[in-house]
């Protein structure tokens, strides 16, 4: 366990510097110049106005060797400062974190306890008429854009009915835990409903298919009840299957947020990132993306690690 957990972290820094590396050149391909976005007067520039910012901000030279000066900086955890407010990214990203990683663990975890027992529902109640029910209204739900879920939800549940907020987020440290959980739930349970949707449609495929397996078969033979075969056998081992999805719905759910944060008005990470691209602000959206990079990385090594303990029988080396 010990030899996987050092390989994957080095092979982390490898994926990382990938990522880094990719949306570095990227970014430079987006049409357009930084300098007339940042600049309020940017009809009014001349070329020599043009050099003398662009040496200013570091975009002098060319994208090699930008591109060596990012390396050496990010080699002494030097990330830069955003173009627009000067400060430095991260600590932009950290100003910005809270509603995201709220609205991320929740919409998460509604995928979660409405998904996966949704999925063994229906596998266990093969070709009922819920079973069917079920199916279809998944169907739908995927295929629904969560952008839409999105501003169902907030003309129905806040503009009509007034239960939850219209826009923004009540922070934690003003209002309070549970006032911040009430401002994120209307798009919490809009990116959470598609991935419960995903996630019934995927754990009923794998319950079906673990229930087909010969263990199953004898476990009915020597008198084990249904439900002892399907909770006990048939779950335990459909989980281990699952886990290896969490990670992939989280980053999806980091970047589900950046639709949500603009549908509802909410400061956070993913807003950031909209911003930055539009605003050409090349060192902010670099560290915005290396950033959930890092978390689906670590994500993915906290998961592998869980995996093992749920089945002993995978070969992690």
């Amino acid at each position: 366990m010990g030899k996987f957990i050092l390989k994957r972290i080095l092979l982390s820094f490898v994926v990382l510097f990938i990522v880094l590396t990719v949306v570095f050149i990227l970014m430079r391909l987006v049409p357009g110049n930084p300098i007339y976005a940042m600049t309020a007067d940017a009809t009014e520039l001349s070329p020599e106005q043009v050099e003398y910012y662009k040496e200013m901000y570091g975009l002098n030279g060319t994208i090699f060797e930008q591109y060596a000066k990012y390396i050496r900086n990010v080699v002494r955890l030097d990330f830069g400062k955003s173009l627009l407010n000067k400060k430095p990214v991260f600590e932009n990203i950290l100003a910005k974190m809270e509603p995201t990683i709220m609205i991320t663990i929740f919409s998460t975890i509604i995928a979660l306890i409405v998904g996966i027992p949704l999925g063994i529902f229906s596998a266990t109640h093969r070709n009922s008429f819920l079973d069917y029910f079920l199916s279809s209204v998944s169907m739908i739900v995927v295929c629904i854009p969560g952008f839409c879920l999105g501003l169902g939800a907030l003309y129905l549940f806040a503009f009509k009915l007034k239960w939850f907020p219209l826009f923004g987020y009540q922070s934690i440290q003003k209002y309070g835990f549970w006032r911040a959980v009430w401002s994120v739930t209307l798009p919490s349970l809009a990116i959470g409903l598609s991935g419960a949707a995903g996630y019934a449609r995927h754990t009923r495929s794998q319950m079906l298919d673990v229930l087909g397996k010969d263990y199953i078969r004898t476990a009915r033979s020597k008198g084990m009840t249904e439900r002892v075969i399907n909770y006990r056998h048939g779950l335990k081992n459909v989980l281990a299957v699952m886990i290896t999805m969490v990670a992939g719905t989280i980053v999806g759910h980091l970047g589900g947020s950046t639709v949500m944060e603009k549908v509802f008005t909410i400061q956070g990470v993913g807003l950031l990132a909209y911003s930055s691209l539009t605003s050409f602000d090349y060192t902010q959206e670099q560290a915005i993306l290396l950033f959930f990079a890092a978390i689906f990385v670590a994500v993915n090594i906290i998961l592998d690690i869980i995996y093992k303990a749920l089945d002993p029988r995978i070969d992690l080396a």
